[in-house]
């Protein structure tokens, strides 16, 4: 089979890739637009891990296309170097500059020299994280501890509030590890992210959702409380089961108010032994703080009720094929697959080892908590509530 020539994309062709990475199209459709596979888009694309880089600009300062045209028929008409700087009101010495610098062998060429000057002037600026070496030591810290960029800035804004030297933005962490030529964070930190990929990206990349059945009785989550949809007071909890190979699952518990994580291990999927375990982890907090459970269509909670008439704990269930309904336990799901990816097998794990990775989780500062810990938020609202 004949061999297709190689690609040359153009920057318009390049800008539309961008455009549609962006919006969260995936590799595959955006190649099809240009007749060839993924990997000749994600060649473009991973060049700079994913991330758009920043347009560039000329400086107001430097010699135009149209000046150097001036140029070049000035020389060719035999004019002094003097009369040319005059008629574009420049200094002479900025004419014999351009010419030393941007002359060919046959001469100077304005085309030619405007792109040896585009050339030259790319100065990648410095990374922060480059030229201050503690503070990239602390944010490596921090990345090892699987704490998230975002997690990373906010907590060094609230130990460095006065000192900017020890301020560094989220997205300046994700570009020094997505871009390697920075040279400012080792690209093994990659491994301690959240989701391990080797290029970021879109936020509105499509996830897929799933229905898994129907369940008789149910409450619908348009009758849960007010104060329940707005986090006004705790106590009021969303969960749902992870999934791993061989059938094996643990339930993943998230308190609304405080995104305080608990995790359960449970024997089989069915619907008595996952209501079982439910039951008895209920017992381990006050009523006070555990007050409805908000889950999805799984068949799991087909025995929901035995589990409100056991605990008195409301148990509410979101609408098909809408997990958002649940948006702090499926984000706590998406954090615990760095813990847990798919394809393991759950059932190895102890109680105390899923207990040991929830206060990993939970000793986390988050920025919907104004980078507080979901554990510090929690033991206060114990606190107040004894």
């Amino acid at each position: 089979m004949k061999q297709r020539r190689r690609i040359y994309y153009s920057e318009s062709q390049k800008a539309l890739m961008w455009e549609r990475w962006r919006k969260g199209e995936s590799l595959q459709h955006i190649a099809q637009l240009f007749n060839r596979n993924h990997s000749s888009v994600q060649g473009i694309l991973a060049q700079t891990g994913g991330i758009q880089p920043a347009p560039r600009r000329r400086s107001r300062l430097a010699l135009t296309l149209a000046e150097r045209e001036e140029i070049s028929r000035g020389l060719v008409a035999g004019d002094s170097i003097q009369s040319i700087a005059r008629r574009l009101s420049r200094s002479p010495s900025t004419i014999c500059r351009e010419l030393k610098r941007n002359s060919g062998q046959a001469g100077y060429r304005a085309s030619q020299a405007d792109q040896l000057a585009w050339d030259r002037s790319l100065r990648p600026k410095v990374c922060k994280l480059v030229e201050h070496r503690m503070l990239a030591h602390i944010v490596a810290d921090k990345l090892q501890l699987q704490w998230s960029p975002q997690q990373i800035a906010g907590w060094l804004k609230r130990a460095w509030p006065r000192n900017e030297d020890y301020h560094v933005s989220h997205e300046t962490i994700y570009r020094s590890l997505f871009i390697q030529a920075r040279g400012a964070l080792k690209k093994e930190l990659l491994e301690h992210l959240r989701r391990t990929r080797a290029m970021r990206r879109s936020r509105h990349h499509t996830q897929k959702t799933d229905d898994h059945g129907r369940i008789r009785d149910t409450v619908s989550i348009s009758e849960r409380p007010a104060a329940v949809e707005d986090r006004a007071v705790p106590g009021h909890w969303e969960g749902d089961l992870l999934c791993g190979s061989s059938g094996s699952q643990i339930a993943t518990l998230v308190e609304r108010q405080t995104r305080y994580v608990m995790l359960v291990k449970i024997a089989s999927k069915d619907s008595e032994s996952v209501v079982n375990a439910l039951i008895k982890h209920a017992g381990k907090l006050p009523q006070e703080l555990y007050k409805s459970l908000t889950w999805d269509r799984g068949s799991e909670m087909a025995d929901h009720k035995r589990f409100t008439i056991a605990t008195d704990i409301a148990v509410y269930f979101c609408d098909p094929k809408h997990p958002w309904q649940r948006g702090s336990n499926e984000n706590t799901n998406g954090l615990l697959r760095q813990y847990f990816p798919k394809g393991i097998d759950l059932s190895v794990y102890s109680q105390a080892k899923l207990n040991a990775v929830a206060r990993r989780l939970n000793e986390r500062p988050r920025k919907t908590l104004d980078y507080e810990t979901p554990a510090e938020r929690f033991h206060r609202t114990i606190a107040s509530t004894g």
